[in-house]
């Protein structure tokens, strides 16, 4: 992809990021003397490289570099605690990290605890070799590694319901399926721009790092300062002339909110996407009324197939339902089942399980949760075919969309992260003074939906807020965090004695 994009546009800037840009041919150089230095480290075929990088232009030279040697790129989070970092590390067999003098700080704490062999991308006097960015623009820039479309190609990893988060794994193959699916869905071309909003962790971003240097498109990687400054975010989209737009819809709606939209020229988008959760109707209505030239999708997929439907809005949304997430795209098959893993007529609900071309080739070490989450099917030819069971419950409606009506199990997305509820119920109850917590999604005083935990102390012990998120801060990322805590005297349980969620969400919070 990148080489045959710096053939055809080597001056382009394939990358931009602040006052920062990158072009093809550059990008073609840069990812291949990486790919060259890493070859010389030792990295094998389909070994695992960990990416710990802010926001930048390296996270594309070091995503590509990873690749072209053969190796599998694993996004490290540089804002998530270290435990959890040196767990992924760990559980990933990961001896090379690419980073930058930005995370030196998180590096310290991580090479404490594991050993590597190599740092890449700055200089440091640690026990560990090290080579910077400048070291390697004096190797050569091809290390022609034969690479097989099955090979991994990266590991993302994403919350876990037993506690420990699940490495998808994508091949070459699931990758490149993605990159031409979304490339023909919204007709990206090199005379688009990109927002990259999402960081590299985060699925959303192979939209902005994969699909759109396959076309020759310019990605334009969005500062971390900027996520968190919805004036200046306007400003920068209008500046870019961003084509298309792809984020949660968390960071529109901060956008309409601050009433900034009106200072700007927006005119050059042609695509809004959005997904990971549930837009709010009202919300979106006001957002396709300010930017009512361009075209809206909402779009769905779990990680591990990358995406699978599409729902284009060729209308504004009326009333308050949500959006459906559509109509499968193509190369992609879904089945809707019950319970007893039987399919459901049409119009009843169920959960959805999907086949594609895009789909992961599992989870990372964890062979018995990789068979448990696919479905196995027999044709009448006889022929076995391998479906992903996503946990989301669905209905088709009487126009063939499909309705998205929740999860199966506990796990919610919030602000697009998925997180597992039960995860921070068992931090919780691991904590000696806790007796005994409930954590669930609720929703604040604008309607928008937050993460709750309802605990009970352990005779009666003194325990604040502050000290419950200091604790939770040690294991969990901080979109993971609860917005909202309360001490109560019980929890309420159904006649199964099971915890009543209902009824948790429907107390008053002034209680």
């Amino acid at each position: 992809m990148i080489t045959e994009s710096a053939d055809k546009y080597p001056d382009k800037d394939a990358f931009r990021c602040g006052t920062n840009k990158i072009s093809y041919s550059e990008l073609a150089d840069k990812s291949g003397q990486l790919a060259y230095a890493l070859r010389d480290a030792g990295l094998q075929r389909e070994d695992r490289v960990g990416v710990y990088l802010e926001r930048s232009l390296e996270t594309a030279i070091a995503i590509y570099g990873v690749m072209c040697a053969g190796g599998v790129y694993v996004p490290l989070d540089p804002l998530a605690p270290s435990d959890r970092t040196i767990a992924q590390v760990t559980d990933c067999q990961i001896q090379i990290i690419i980073s930058s003098p930005a995370q030196k700080t998180g590096l310290k704490t991580l090479i404490e605890k594991v050993k590597l062999t190599l740092l890449i991308g700055l200089s440091v006097d640690w026990p560990v070799p090290s080579l910077t960015w400048k070291d390697l623009e004096t190797l050569p820039k091809n290390p022609k590694i034969n690479i097989l479309e099955h090979d991994l190609a990266y590991i993302m990893y994403t919350s876990g319901s037993t506690g420990s988060p699940k490495g998808i794994m994508h091949t070459h193959h699931s990758g490149l399926a993605y990159v031409k699916l979304s490339t023909k869905l919204y007709e990206l071309s090199n005379q688009d721009v990109v927002a990259t909003h999402a960081p590299l962790h985060f699925d959303i971003s192979t939209f902005g790092y994969l699909s759109s240097p396959y076309t020759g498109a310019t990605s334009v990687v969005i500062p971390e300062a900027y996520t968190k400054m919805p004036a200046s975010l306007a400003q920068l989209i209008s500046r870019e002339k961003i084509s298309i737009w792809y984020s949660v819809p968390l960071a529109l709606i901060q956008l309409l909110q601050h009433g900034v939209l009106p200072d700007w020229d927006f005119s050059s988008l042609r695509w809004v996407l959005f997904g990971g959760e549930v837009f709010p109707a009202h919300y979106l209505r006001s957002l396709m009324r300010e930017w009512n030239t361009a075209q809206f999708s909402n779009v769905y997929g779990p990680a591990e197939v990358n995406q699978c439907t599409y729902f284009h809005l060729n209308e504004l949304p009326v009333g308050d339902s949500d959006v459906p997430i559509g109509r499968v795209w193509d190369n992609t098959e879904v089945l809707i089942i019950d319970s007893q893993d039987s399919q459901v007529p049409s119009g009843t609900s169920g959960e959805l399980l999907v086949r594609s071309a895009t789909m992961m080739q599992g989870y990372w070490n964890q062979p018995e949760l990789t068979e448990k989450s696919f479905y196995r099917h027999s044709s009448t030819s006889g022929i076995e075919k391998v479906y992903y069971r996503t946990g989301d419950q669905v209905r088709r409606s009487d126009s063939g969309d499909l309705i998205f009506l929740g999860r199966i199990d506990r796990q919610v997305k919030v602000r697009g992260y998925r997180i597992e509820l039960d995860e921070i119920s068992r931090l919780l109850k691991n904590n000696q003074k806790i007796e005994g917590a409930a954590v669930y999604l609720t929703a604040d005083d604008q309607g928008e939906k937050i993460i709750a935990a309802t605990i009970i102390t352990k005779d009666n012990i003194l325990l604040d807020e502050s000290e419950i998120l200091q604790y939770l801060a040690k294991y969990l990322p901080r979109y993971a965090i609860p917005t909202l805590i309360l001490f109560k005297r019980s929890i309420p349980r159904n006649s199964n004695g099971k915890i009543d969620y209902q009824k948790l969400q429907q107390l008053n919070i002034n209680d």
